[in-house]
């Protein structure tokens, strides 16, 4: 073949009779990469018309071979022409502040213009859609079986759907015995779909539903305070954890709806906490009180959502103490209920402190349930939904229609995209939706999606995506150029932030080799029409609600574009990775992390029959609160299906992109990422086999191995694919 790129060439036909390839539909074929300058002559009007294709009108429905990436708002999670009450707010806009999700342009609800209908077939780009083998183990396949086909047998099978568990030893059952699934007219069905969850016990028998044994599975480690604590430094919301800066406590919501602002958490109550080890000024200086604050997010919503069925909610704190050891003490959890809205309820607020007697012993571990239903909560909404799937969608959206195929940094990102939208689309029509999984199951119920929309405007920030100005901004780390990675930790054994800094540092080598091999000037940034328009496309468009807000690093020098790639790869990789694939392994067992609390704490306002009950049996208070038995398997069945690495499954540092190949000092720079990446897996595994490391190992405690690069297929609670590929 010719290859001067003079002239456009038209390829009629060619064979292949060796191995099996994979090439993008109708998509313009290159493996060169081009600055948008460096194009050569004939392939500029072929380059440029390839946008214009992916572009799009902005009109119609779109077709499912399309190629089109366009935005609009999320204007699919309710059904109002279901029942005025599957409305849900569009998120999006400046009442409810929220990213961009790909435009599919179906027909609007006939009772609700504002609304899009919902449809069987989700749309995505077809370049998006999951290959063949992931179809066969992922995809539609798997998780709307769990949701249209096993949910429902459940709730055949469960018909009382409030029904709890009556006694601890129920819920190890379902590890042992399982749930019998009603009989399907096709024997084997459920087996045959998810044979991880279902066993059929004999050839004749219905389906069982019977969970695989989570590694958390102790007798009742759920109940130490210990485990309690080192899980916000290492399981799977290691995001929310931060330094107390200010005392006393003290919340920033109004006071005339929400009632005191003054935290019940006093400088006696913390003092008496930690023996008399030092005072709480000392303890604020030498940076030894944490918090997990989910009190003034949470506080609004507090009354809405204790007017639905079967769920309740407070405004939560709870402080911790760095002891001499390096792991964490809890010293008090503080519940809050707002002034009613009509203002006739006063403001109740209690504090709850560990116990050793019976009476504060059970009001402490129920108060733990609550705090851990809030943690479920903010990780599900926040630290992984929009944090990771929303959040990353605009990139791939702008990337598509902004960069070339052929554009380097297009071929860099591309590997950190794939799967991202279709897992998106599966996650707004089975999950997020109203009255899905999350509504279903979590504390928040129908006013989930709007706590996200209210934590991305009060608290995302592009620049706090990256890891070391995240830790920075929650107080676990400074700037220290003496030290490792440039930050000493305010904790020093903190599994999570040691092992992702690693592993920030190992992308940001990568990134900056690449990224300074084709702009080794400031002027080829400044100069790129492409690499520009993506990034001013992703601040004003995809994420156009928070364009006017801090956190947008400029475009203008290659250290820039690093920081941002770094951010972006960080984001689809590490971020995700440490959310999303621990969650059968810290939470296949609910009562490690239950996902709701069903009732309010006995000393709240109580009626002499929950009075008593608390009194004489206050384990079946606690197991009253956790999860219905419909709520607890549904999620866990969701959550192992999740929690799953496909065996197509592109891990950080493998399977290069075929461009990377035909450039020396690339290829070199990508063979030295897969060295440090496996160097990496080794120094993960020298820490989880290190005594001194008390937060991530010891008897009976599962090793923290989340950022590991590399896995097997399967449910493993390790390892870092490229993308949000689940």
């Amino acid at each position: 073949m010719i290859t001067n790129l003079n002239h456009e060439q038209c390829l009629d036909r060619f064979n292949l009779e060796l191995g099996s390839f994979h090439f993008q539909c109708c998509a313009l074929l290159w493996r060169q990469c081009y600055l948008p300058a460096e194009t050569p002559s004939g392939l500029r009007r072929l380059r440029e018309e390839e946008l214009v294709i992916l572009r799009g009108n902005g009109q119609g429905e779109r077709k499912s071979y399309e190629r089109i990436y366009d935005y609009d708002v999320y204007n699919v999670l309710g059904n109002p022409d279901s029942g005025a009450d599957k409305k849900r707010p569009v998120l999006g806009g400046k009442e409810f502040p929220y990213p961009r999700r790909c435009r599919t342009g179906r027909p609007r609800c006939k009772t609700d213009p504002e609304s899009e209908s919902r449809s069987g077939t989700i749309y995505v780009p077809r370049d998006e859609e999951f290959s063949t083998i992931k179809e066969l183990t992922f995809s539609a396949k798997t998780l709307y079986s769990v949701v249209h086909a096993l949910v429902p047998s459940l709730e055949t099978a469960i018909v009382d759907t409030d029904l709890g568990f009556p006694f601890f030893t129920s819920i190890d059952e379902l590890f042992n015995e399982g749930v019998n699934l009603p009989p399907l007219q096709k024997q084997g069905f459920f087996k045959d779909l998810l044979p991880r969850l279902v066993k059929a016990v004999t050839d004749v028998a219905d389906d069982v539903l019977r969970f695989e044994t989570p590694e958390t599975l102790e007798p009742f480690f759920w109940f130490s305070d210990d485990e309690f604590a080192r899980q916000t430094l290492a399981g799977i919301n290691p995001y929310t954890i931060q330094l107390v800066t200010e005392w006393p406590l003290k919340s920033k919501l109004d006071p005339k709806v929400y009632g005191p602002p003054e935290s019940a958490i006093t400088t006696e109550i913390i003092e008496r906490e930690i023996k008399g080890f030092m005072t709480v000024d000392e303890a604020l200086k030498q940076k030894k009180l944490f918090i997990l604050d989910y009190h003034d997010l949470f506080l609004p919503f507090v009354n809405k959502v204790r007017q639905l069925k079967g769920t309740t909610l407070y405004g939560s704190r709870t402080l911790f103490f760095l002891t001499p050891d390096g792991t964490l003490k809890p010293l008090a959890i503080e519940l809050t209920r707002p002034l009613s809205d009509d203002g006739g309820k006063p403001q109740w607020k209690q504090v709850f402190t560990p116990s050793w007697h019976s009476t504060g012993k059970w009001l402490w571990r129920l108060a733990k349930a609550h705090v851990l239903a809030h943690d479920s909560g903010y990780h599900q909404l926040v630290s992984h939904w929009l944090r990771t799937h929303s959040a990353t969608e605009p990139y791939i959206i702008a990337a598509n229609r902004q960069l070339s195929a052929m554009h380097p940094i297009y071929k860099l990102l591309h590997p950190h995209f794939r799967y991202t939208m279709e897992i998106n689309g599966l996650a707004r029509g089975f999950l997020i939706n109203g009255e899905g999984i999350i509504e279903s199951s979590f504390s928040l119920g129908k006013y989930s999606m709007e706590l996200s929309s209210v934590a991305y405007d009060k608290q995302w920030q592009f620049d706090l995506q990256a890891l070391p100005n995240d830790l920075i901004s929650r107080g676990l780390a400074v700037e220290d150029p003496t030290a490792p990675h440039g930050l000493k930790l305010a904790i020093e054994d903190y599994p999570f932030a040691n092992d992702g800094l690693l592993l920030w540092d190992t992308i940001k080598e990568w990134v900056t080799d690449y990224v300074n091999h084709y702009y080794p000037d400031p002027s080829r940034i400044a100069s790129d029409k492409e690499l520009q328009s993506w990034w001013t496309e992703i601040r004003t468009v995809g994420h156009g609600d928070k364009k006017d807000s801090p956190g947008w690093p400029d475009l203008k020098t290659p250290s820039d574009l690093i920081h941002i790639i770094t951010t972006i790869v960080w984001i689809a990789s590490g971020h995700h990775a440490a959310v999303n694939f621990g969650q059968y392994t810290y939470a296949g067992y609910f009562p490690n992390r239950p996902t709701i609390a069903r009732t309010n704490m006995p000393v709240e306002d109580p009626k002499e029959e929950e009075r008593k009950l608390f009194w004489d049996k206050p384990e079946v208070t606690l197991l009253t609160c956790f999860p219905s038995q419909i709520q607890a398997t549904k999620v866990m069945a969701i959550l192992d299906v999740l929690s799953n690495h496909s065996p197509d499954e592109e891990y950080l540092g493998q399977d290069p992109e075929p461009a990377w190949k035909q450039e020396p000092r690339i290829h070199a720079a990508f063979e030295r990422f897969n060295g440090r990446l496996k160097e990496l897996e080794g120094i993960i595994d020298a820490r989880n086999n290190d005594p001194k490391f008390r937060n991530r190992n010891g008897a009976g405690v599962v090793p923290y191995e989340l950022l590991k690069p590399f896995s097997e297929p399967g449910v493993t609670g390790k390892g870092v694919p490229y993308s949000i590929s689940i």
